[in-house]
């Protein structure tokens, strides 16, 4: 079969035998080494690479943990001590992937801001902005799972609690609510089958993320990448080939990442845990204050701020399904928030009203911590419901540059057109 035009060529006999039946190492080099790529973006673009090596990190590292797990109620919590403090360089594998689940969700949050900022869901990117919003639901869902498997005291009554949110769902069809409740468990309460399930789960999902990424990163490159200017490529000389500039400055980015990542692992590994989890689960005995991981304090403060418990879980589920709206919801035709200047005070107001609620849902819910949470509960949804949409409308926004290349080095002037010489005579000969 006739290959397409490209500018991949095969060095040696074996790639070639290769590129003829199976031209993978041909779709890596157009897809990630010639790949042309807006010449203006900055270092919050490098997320993405990040992303992808939090991801690998992650399965590497829970492969090997699920070799040494064992999931049944009266041996987890023991196996992980005995990987802790037995297995050669099992502490560095489980720090790792905790810290890992860290680092992972902020990576992601700081990648979804970015696409936030600068309207990297317009079109015609919908496609990538919706399938990266579910990469995110699968996060969150195999980030709760793996949470449990320590079965420690605070992962054991987080899915106690979360898991019998589901009961809300008597208030709609009395009954099913309960019935779903105890099909998650597998009985009457928390126990054994519920482990398991959510231990063949946890093992699961990477997996499917994984696929969902490779779907995300296709989308990517059919239209190509949003810029800083939020304007589209015009002409060849505003792209650069992926390699070696961007390949470059992503491994900057990472490796001042991984320094960032291994701080943590090997000088404060628990300070983004919570300390109840080093005790063993007892059904017996609920801890004075249930909080989950730093990652889902903000959701977990908007699920307070609801008095009803129905309407609690409709706005946890719904404060992450209304980003997949988001491309229909903001009015505006201009991409990058950069030139939006009534636009760019609501958007560092929401930014401000997430670190809010992460910090409101550390806290005990009542008094003033009840009432703010309530406050920034509305204001996240306003955002999305009534700033997008409206402000889209009345905004005056700054002109936008020509071009993407105008936008940092000003416009470019054409030289005028040199008059042209005037042509030599040959001087006459003389005569003989």
């Amino acid at each position: 079969m006739a290959q397409s035009s490209s500018s991949y060529e095969p060095s040696t006999g074996i790639e070639k035998w290769i590129d003829q039946r199976l031209p993978v190492p041909r779709l890596m080099h157009e897809q990630f080494l010639v790949f042309p790529t807006p010449r203006n973006l900055n270092y919050w673009w490098t997320f993405g690479g990040i992303l992808s090596f939090m991801l690998v990190s992650q399965i590497a590292t829970g492969v090997v943990l699920a070799m040494h797990y064992v999931g049944t109620t009266d041996r987890a919590f023991d196996s992980i001590e005995h990987l802790m403090r037995d297995v050669n360089w099992g502490w560095l594998l489980r720090y790792t992937h905790a810290v890992g689940a860290s680092m992972f969700f902020l990576a992601a949050y700081v990648h979804t801001l970015r696409g936030l900022y600068y309207g990297s869901y317009k079109a015609p990117r919908e496609v990538i902005w919706i399938l990266g919003v579910l990469i995110l639901f699968m996060m969150i869902a195999t980030a709760f799972m793996g949470y449990s498997l320590v079965w420690g005291q605070m992962s054991f009554w987080a899915v106690t609690v979360i898991t019998n949110l589901f009961s809300s769902l008597d208030a709609v069809v009395p009954g099913i609510g309960t019935r779903l409740v105890e099909w998650i468990w597998g009985g009457f309460a928390v126990g054994g089958p519920t482990l398991t399930r959510l231990y063949s789960l946890h093992y699961l999902f990477p997996f499917l993320i994984a696929g969902v990424v490779v779907l995300h990163i296709w989308a990517l490159h059919i239209p190509g990448n949003n810029n800083p200017s939020g304007i589209d490529v015009k002409s060849p000389r505003e792209t650069i080939p992926f390699h070696p500039y961007y390949t470059i400055k992503d491994g900057f980015a990472l490796a001042l990442f991984a320094l960032f990542f291994a701080c943590f692992v090997f000088y404060a590994p628990n300070l983004l845990g919570h300390p109840d989890n080093y005790i063993p689960a007892n059904p017996l005995q609920t801890p004075a204050h249930i909080v989950p991981e730093w990652y889902f304090l903000p959701f977990y403060a908007i699920l307070r701020a609801i008095p009803s418990k129905l309407f609690g879980v409709a706005a946890l589920i719904s404060s992450i399904a209304i980003l997949f709206f988001v491309p229909w919801l903001d009015t505006s035709r201009v991409r990058s928030t950069s030139y939006r200047p009534i636009y760019k005070w609501f958007f560092w107001a929401f930014v401000a009203t997430c670190f809010v609620l992460g910090y409101l849902g550390s806290q005990p819910p009542e008094g003033v911590y009840l009432v703010l949470g309530r406050i920034l509960t509305a204001y996240y949804f306003l955002f999305f419901l009534l700033v997008m949409p409206v402000v889209g409308w009345i905004e005056k926004p700054k002109a936008l540059p020509g071009s993407i290349t105008e936008s940092v080095l000003g416009p470019q002037e054409t030289p005028a057109a040199a008059p042209k010489p005037a042509p030599r005579r040959r001087a006459p000969e003389p005569v003989a």
